[in-house]
Protein backbone atom coordinates (compact mmCIF):
# COMPACT_ATOMS: atom_id res chain seq x y z
CA UNK A 1 0.00 0.00 0.00
CA UNK A 2 1.29 3.43 -0.95
CA UNK A 3 2.26 6.26 1.94
CA UNK A 4 -0.95 8.13 -0.28
CA UNK A 5 -3.25 5.69 1.01
CA UNK A 6 -1.76 4.65 4.55
CA UNK A 7 -2.23 8.27 5.31
CA UNK A 8 -5.84 8.58 3.58
CA UNK A 9 -6.99 5.88 5.86
CA UNK A 10 -5.76 7.29 9.13
CA UNK A 11 -7.36 10.67 7.90
CA UNK A 12 -11.25 8.13 7.93
CA UNK A 13 -10.24 7.67 11.55
CA UNK A 14 -9.27 10.86 12.07
CA UNK A 15 -12.47 12.71 14.00
CA UNK A 16 -13.55 15.47 11.44
CA UNK A 17 -13.70 18.08 13.96
CA UNK A 18 -10.12 17.96 14.27
CA UNK A 19 -9.43 18.09 10.67
CA UNK A 20 -7.25 21.53 9.94
CA UNK A 21 -10.24 22.12 7.05
CA UNK A 22 -13.30 21.76 9.04
CA UNK A 23 -11.80 23.88 12.30
CA UNK A 24 -11.02 26.63 9.47
CA UNK A 25 -14.50 26.44 8.21
CA UNK A 26 -15.99 26.34 11.98
CA UNK A 27 -13.18 28.76 13.69
CA UNK A 28 -11.49 30.74 11.01
CA UNK A 29 -8.25 30.66 10.04
CA UNK A 30 -6.76 32.53 12.51
CA UNK A 31 -7.76 29.72 15.36
CA UNK A 32 -4.94 27.12 13.60
CA UNK A 33 -1.01 27.23 13.87
CA UNK A 34 1.13 27.37 11.02
CA UNK A 35 1.26 23.98 10.65
CA UNK A 36 -2.62 23.30 10.35
CA UNK A 37 -2.68 25.75 7.63
CA UNK A 38 -0.02 24.32 5.95
CA UNK A 39 -1.47 20.79 6.45
CA UNK A 40 -4.82 22.20 3.92
CA UNK A 41 -2.24 22.92 1.06
CA UNK A 42 -0.52 19.61 1.76
CA UNK A 43 -3.84 17.42 2.32
CA UNK A 44 -2.04 14.36 3.12
CA UNK A 45 0.68 13.21 5.19
CA UNK A 46 3.22 10.14 5.23
CA UNK A 47 3.33 6.58 6.30
CA UNK A 48 2.79 6.64 9.89
CA UNK A 49 2.10 10.54 10.07
CA UNK A 50 -0.89 12.40 9.70
CA UNK A 51 -0.66 15.43 7.71
CA UNK A 52 -0.70 17.86 10.88
CA UNK A 53 2.26 15.84 12.37
CA UNK A 54 4.32 15.99 8.63
CA UNK A 55 3.89 19.66 8.34
CA UNK A 56 4.88 20.19 11.83
CA UNK A 57 7.95 18.55 11.26
CA UNK A 58 8.72 20.27 7.92
CA UNK A 59 8.42 23.09 10.10
CA UNK A 60 10.57 22.00 12.71
CA UNK A 61 13.34 21.02 10.09
CA UNK A 62 13.63 24.33 8.75
CA UNK A 63 12.87 26.77 10.92
CA UNK A 64 9.49 27.76 10.22
CA UNK A 65 7.69 29.26 7.16
CA UNK A 66 10.46 31.02 6.66
CA UNK A 67 13.34 28.81 6.49
CA UNK A 68 10.55 25.96 4.46
CA UNK A 69 9.62 28.68 1.86
CA UNK A 70 13.26 29.68 1.28
CA UNK A 71 14.62 26.12 0.75
CA UNK A 72 15.87 25.24 -2.46
CA UNK A 73 13.69 22.26 -4.53
CA UNK A 74 17.26 20.28 -3.87
CA UNK A 75 16.64 20.65 -0.14
CA UNK A 76 13.00 19.93 -0.25
CA UNK A 77 13.64 16.70 -2.25
CA UNK A 78 15.60 15.13 0.78
CA UNK A 79 12.53 14.59 2.55
CA UNK A 80 10.85 11.90 2.67
CA UNK A 81 7.01 12.27 1.55
CA UNK A 82 8.09 15.63 0.15
CA UNK A 83 7.28 14.59 -3.79
CA UNK A 84 7.08 17.24 -6.78
CA UNK A 85 3.30 18.01 -6.29
CA UNK A 86 3.94 18.83 -2.85
CA UNK A 87 6.81 21.30 -3.64
CA UNK A 88 5.21 22.68 -6.21
CA UNK A 89 2.23 23.40 -3.81
CA UNK A 90 4.78 24.72 -1.20
CA UNK A 91 6.00 26.88 -3.81
CA UNK A 92 2.52 28.65 -5.29
CA UNK A 93 1.74 29.47 -1.92
CA UNK A 94 4.98 31.33 -1.21
CA UNK A 95 4.46 32.95 -4.41
CA UNK A 96 0.98 33.91 -3.80
CA UNK A 97 1.64 35.46 -0.81
CA UNK A 98 4.71 37.83 -2.75
CA UNK A 99 2.32 38.76 -5.05
CA UNK A 100 -0.33 39.51 -2.53
CA UNK A 101 2.05 41.53 -0.48
CA UNK A 102 3.10 43.48 -3.41
CA UNK A 103 -0.42 44.40 -4.91
CA UNK A 104 -1.11 45.78 -1.26
CA UNK A 105 1.47 47.38 -1.30
CA UNK A 106 1.62 49.02 -4.97
CA UNK A 107 -2.51 49.83 -4.20
CA UNK A 108 -3.11 51.22 -0.89
CA UNK A 109 0.32 51.94 1.08
CA UNK A 110 1.35 55.21 2.02
CA UNK A 111 4.94 55.67 2.90
CA UNK A 112 5.25 58.36 6.39
CA UNK A 113 8.72 56.98 7.27
CA UNK A 114 11.69 54.68 6.55
CA UNK A 115 10.48 51.91 8.31
CA UNK A 116 7.17 51.76 6.61
CA UNK A 117 9.39 50.20 3.48
CA UNK A 118 11.40 48.34 5.69
CA UNK A 119 8.13 46.58 6.95
CA UNK A 120 6.57 45.94 3.34
CA UNK A 121 9.92 44.79 1.78
CA UNK A 122 12.20 43.05 4.53
CA UNK A 123 10.62 39.74 3.78
CA UNK A 124 11.91 39.48 0.41
CA UNK A 125 15.26 41.71 0.67
CA UNK A 126 16.65 39.61 3.91
CA UNK A 127 16.25 36.12 1.76
CA UNK A 128 17.91 36.66 -1.11
CA UNK A 129 21.56 35.22 -2.12
CA UNK A 130 22.52 37.86 -4.72
CA UNK A 131 22.29 42.00 -4.34
CA UNK A 132 19.26 43.67 -5.56
CA UNK A 133 18.60 47.13 -5.81
CA UNK A 134 15.57 48.16 -6.19
CA UNK A 135 13.05 51.45 -6.19
CA UNK A 136 9.95 52.80 -4.71
CA UNK A 137 8.52 55.31 -6.80
CA UNK A 138 6.49 57.83 -5.12
CA UNK A 139 4.02 60.50 -6.23
CA UNK A 140 3.42 64.07 -4.69
CA UNK A 141 1.44 62.53 -1.08
CA UNK A 142 4.23 59.78 -0.75
CA UNK A 143 1.87 56.76 -1.92
CA UNK A 144 3.56 54.28 -3.98
CA UNK A 145 3.13 54.39 -8.03
CA UNK A 146 5.27 51.20 -8.20
CA UNK A 147 8.24 49.08 -6.41
CA UNK A 148 10.13 47.94 -9.51
CA UNK A 149 13.33 45.92 -9.33
CA UNK A 150 15.96 47.38 -11.35
CA UNK A 151 19.27 46.37 -10.76
CA UNK A 152 20.64 43.00 -9.38
CA UNK A 153 24.25 41.44 -9.21
CA UNK A 154 26.97 43.38 -7.35
CA UNK A 155 25.43 46.11 -5.95
CA UNK A 156 27.85 49.89 -6.90
CA UNK A 157 28.19 53.14 -8.58
CA UNK A 158 29.36 51.45 -11.52
CA UNK A 159 26.21 48.14 -12.19
CA UNK A 160 23.68 51.10 -10.71
CA UNK A 161 23.04 53.62 -13.41
CA UNK A 162 21.20 56.77 -11.88
CA UNK A 163 20.27 57.88 -15.70
CA UNK A 164 17.82 54.39 -15.37
CA UNK A 165 15.95 55.46 -12.26
CA UNK A 166 15.58 58.95 -13.48
CA UNK A 167 13.93 58.07 -16.24
CA UNK A 168 11.36 55.57 -14.83
CA UNK A 169 10.97 58.39 -12.38
CA UNK A 170 10.04 60.78 -14.99
CA UNK A 171 7.85 57.83 -16.90
CA UNK A 172 6.02 57.08 -13.90
CA UNK A 173 5.56 61.14 -13.00
CA UNK A 174 7.42 60.36 -9.43
CA UNK A 175 8.13 62.76 -7.36
CA UNK A 176 10.14 61.22 -5.36
CA UNK A 177 11.85 57.73 -4.35
CA UNK A 178 12.96 55.42 -2.24
CA UNK A 179 16.06 53.31 -3.44
CA UNK A 180 16.27 49.90 -1.46
CA UNK A 181 19.14 47.31 -1.53
CA UNK A 182 20.24 44.27 0.46
CA UNK A 183 23.23 42.94 1.67
CA UNK A 184 23.32 38.90 1.66
CA UNK A 185 25.91 38.79 4.39
CA UNK A 186 23.51 40.28 6.40
CA UNK A 187 25.34 43.16 7.55
CA UNK A 188 23.33 45.96 6.50
CA UNK A 189 26.57 48.65 7.41
CA UNK A 190 27.08 50.35 4.06
CA UNK A 191 30.29 50.58 2.12
CA UNK A 192 31.81 53.64 0.35
CA UNK A 193 30.28 52.48 -3.00
CA UNK A 194 26.91 52.50 -1.05
CA UNK A 195 27.66 55.88 -0.02
CA UNK A 196 29.02 57.15 -3.17
CA UNK A 197 26.08 55.44 -5.54
CA UNK A 198 23.56 57.54 -3.04
CA UNK A 199 25.00 60.80 -3.82
CA UNK A 200 25.27 59.76 -7.38
CA UNK A 201 21.51 59.34 -7.14
CA UNK A 202 21.17 62.15 -5.35
CA UNK A 203 22.70 64.21 -7.85
CA UNK A 204 21.01 62.86 -10.83
CA UNK A 205 17.57 63.08 -9.72
CA UNK A 206 17.68 66.82 -8.21
CA UNK A 207 18.28 67.92 -12.35
CA UNK A 208 14.34 66.34 -12.86
CA UNK A 209 12.79 67.85 -9.42
CA UNK A 210 12.46 63.99 -7.59
CA UNK A 211 13.39 64.05 -4.35
CA UNK A 212 15.53 60.76 -3.25
CA UNK A 213 13.73 60.95 0.25
CA UNK A 214 16.30 57.40 1.24
CA UNK A 215 18.47 54.98 0.72
CA UNK A 216 17.71 51.52 2.77
CA UNK A 217 19.78 48.80 2.92
CA UNK A 218 18.54 45.52 4.59
CA UNK A 219 20.81 42.63 6.27
CA UNK A 220 19.40 39.65 7.74
CA UNK A 221 16.56 40.93 10.02
CA UNK A 222 18.29 44.43 10.21
CA UNK A 223 18.32 47.05 8.37
CA UNK A 224 20.54 50.63 7.57
CA UNK A 225 18.63 54.20 6.58
CA UNK A 226 20.43 56.90 5.29
CA UNK A 227 18.04 59.46 6.33
CA UNK A 228 17.65 58.21 9.77
CA UNK A 229 21.49 58.48 10.12
CA UNK A 230 21.04 62.20 8.42
CA UNK A 231 23.41 61.42 5.80
CA UNK A 232 20.90 62.34 2.89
Amino acid sequence: MTAQRVSERWVRYWPSSEQPRERLLAQGPAALSDAELVAIFLRVGVRGMNVVDFSRKLLQEFGGLRGLFKASDEELRKVRGLGPAKIATLRAIGELSQRQLREKVEHESFIECSRDVVGLLAAKFRDLDREVFSIVFLNTKHRILKIEELFSGTIDSASVYPREVVKRALALSSSALIAVHNHPSGNPEPSREDQRLTTDLQQACKLVDVVVLDHIIIGGNDYFSFAEKNLM
